[in-house]
């Protein structure tokens, strides 16, 4: 067997030596233009060289949550593209946005300042019910992130393609459900896939729909958000704040309107990281998987996108 490593921005050793502990008796190693064509692929942002070059893959293994950027390539025929179910991302994307949801509803930001300016001050306590909050998106991340924010009672909206049921989230599904999910929350997290039909979804009309004094929360991609008019929003007042960990270029350019801007928290693009040993250890029990005839979890639907 032969597994071949391309991925941008990553230190491939480590990676390299947990593939090698899984399979032993594999040829493993960095790909390099020109390389023998492999059996396996562990990608993320691979240039379309290596797509072309790589025209015998059985799979593609992607590091990362997101496909969309892996999907934009021609991609070897018969090969399937695998994402990450979990792989510990799951939880932190679950922390983050929790953390951003309470910091918002308990005024944290107020206090930060009041102390920072020596005032010893208390706020009137805001009540749950009125802080709806709707999840956007609710595979594997968004469904633990709905469940995390239930567990704090506060009303928890989801909103998917097709319709999922969970236990204590109210559920919205489909085009026909999308503007109510919109009017029944006041803060809104977004874990779509980027797709054509979810590129430039946050935009003006959508995020004007949400509760007065909504709020936005992006963790999926930077280019589902039309940036111009979450700041139209932002000035009208229609919309409180904002907490995003995406942009449409990363890392965000200096001068952006977004580093400076009073209501908008900007981190980058930490929300939820990979940990290399949980995929290492997931990506080979799919290629295990795969070589003993069995179906496998994550394989992509390069017509859906995700």
């Amino acid at each position: 067997m032969k597994i071949t490593f391309c991925c941008t921005d990553t230190k491939a050793e480590p990676w390299l030596q947990g593939l090698r502990a899984a399979f032993p008796q594999a040829e493993i190693a960095v790909w390099q233009p020109g390389a023998p064509v492999a059996d396996y692929a562990v990608v993320w942002a691979p240039p379309q060289q290596f797509m072309d070059e790589q025209q015998g893959l059985k799979a593609l293994f992607n590091i990362g949550a997101g496909v969309d950027a892996l999907l934009q390539r021609r991609l070897p025929p018969g090969a399937r593209v695998v994402r990450l179910d979990d792989a510990g991302m799951a939880v932190q994307m679950a922390e983050y946005v929790c953390h951003a949801v309470i910091r918002h509803f308990r005024e944290f930001d107020q206090y930060e300042a009041g102390m920072r300016a020596g005032q010893w001050a208390y706020r009137k306590p805001r009540l749950r019910q009125d802080l709806p909050v709707g999840v956007m998106g609710l595979g594997v991340l968004g469904e633990r992130v709905a469940r995390a924010l239930a567990q704090f009672d506060f009303p928890v909206n989801g909103w998917s393609r097709s319709p999922k049921a969970l236990d204590g989230i109210r559920a919205f599904s489909g085009p026909e459900g999308f503007h109510g999910f919109l009017a029944a929350s006041r803060v809104l997290v977004n874990l779509l896939p980027l797709t054509p039909d979810t590129e430039n979804i946050l935009n003006r009309d959508t995020l004007a729909r949400l509760r007065p004094g909504g709020y936005l929360i992006n963790v999926a991609r930077g280019a589902h958000l039309v940036e111009d008019d979450l700041l139209a929003l932002l000035d009208s007042g229609h919309l409180a704040g904002a907490t995003l960990d995406v942009f449409r270029t990363e890392p965000l350019p200096a001068g952006h309107p977004f580093w400076n801007h009073p209501r908008i928290v900007a981190t980058p693009h930490t929300s939820a990281r990979t940990l290399r040993d949980e995929s290492i250890a997931q990506i080979a029990g799919k290629i295990g998987a795969l070589e003993r005839g069995e179906a496998i979890a994550g394989v992509v639907d390069p017509g859906r996108g995700y």
